[in-house]
């Protein structure tokens, strides 16, 4: 493995001597452009393995993206490599139609502590709900960034990452008068406390949700990247771009059902991704994305 392969494979020129919030902030900010969040392995006839060196060769040889414990594993060791302060965490995912958290740990975030500051990092979230930029770990207080404003609330040691969403204006290609407002509402995202994680702590969690018939990433094939003015999403067959903030406050969403015979190029054009493996989209879950 080689930080500068994993910088070209980013597009990242700028320098990285220096381990301040700065440089992290930039490093992050190519990551999320240029790595997709995606669990298309899962729905191509592969299996996604919870060990580095290939989550390396997928993501930074064969241009692929990933999820959670891919992106931010991978993260946490480029982190390492230039000598930053880094800890695995582990959360539990918000789910607003249950009106719950998981029961289980179910996704892998990073902190990060430089000059005595703690941070959250997470590039593996994805859709609209990905942070833009690290978040200093501090309880109550808004932290304004492009996909919206998000703030931490901490309880007996429990944290808890929320956003608040912008007004959005839906485009349906569909039909030519339609389009709605949605009010802004403040989102849960997830919980998760302090305590350092192994990567092994994962390994059951990796399993789990690539095999059980009613995880979310069974009944739903992701692919989302970040741009640099909101994001486009592929989950099943259905295509969505969001521009951030369009106007007044406001975000533009575009959305577009794909034609099977439109898959593959959009895969390619839209995140670079180009599969090995016949892929077969999906969306029989109920439960949201956005």
């Amino acid at each position: 493995m080689d930080i500068k392969e994993y910088f070209t494979r980013i597009s990242y020129q700028g320098s990285y001597d220096k381990p301040d919030l700065a440089t992290l902030t930039d490093i992050f900010q190519h990551h999320i452009r240029a790595v997709p969040f995606e669990n298309l392995s899962i729905h191509c006839g592969e299996r996604i393995e919870l060990d580095l060196e290939a989550t390396y060769n997928k993501i930074v040889r064969k241009n692929r993206g990933g999820w959670c414990m891919e992106n931010n594993y991978l993260l946490s060791w480029v982190l390492k490599t230039l000598g930053y302060n880094v800890a695995l965490l582990g959360s539990k995912v918000y789910v607003p139609e249950y009106d719950a958290y998981a029961d289980e740990i179910d996704h892998l975030l990073l902190k990060v502590v430089i000059d005595n500051k703690s941070y959250l990092v997470d590039g593996g979230f994805g859709m609209a709900y990905q942070i833009w930029q690290p978040m200093e770990l501090i309880s109550g207080t808004d932290q304004p960034q492009p996909p919206g404003v998000f703030r931490f609330l901490e309880e007996s040691g429990v944290w808890y990452l929320e956003k608040v969403k912008r007004k959005q204006w839906v485009n349906n290609q569909s039909t030519s008068t339609s389009h709605n407002i949605e009010k802004e509402v403040c989102r849960r995202v997830y919980l998760f406390t302090l305590q350092p994680r192994d990567i092994e702590e994962f390994r059951a969690c990796n399993a789990h949700l690539q095999t059980a018939p009613d995880s979310l990433f069974v009944t739903k094939s992701i692919c989302s990247l970040q741009t640099t003015n909101g994001i486009r999403a592929l989950v099943g067959c259905k295509f969505t771009e969001i521009k951030y903030n369009y106007r007044d406050n406001m975000d533009l969403v575009e959305i577009r059902i794909l034609a099977d015979e439109e898959m593959e190029k959009t895969l390619k054009e839209k995140f670079n991704i180009t599969l090995d493996k016949k892929f077969v989209p999906i969306n029989t879950s109920r439960l949201s994305l956005f």
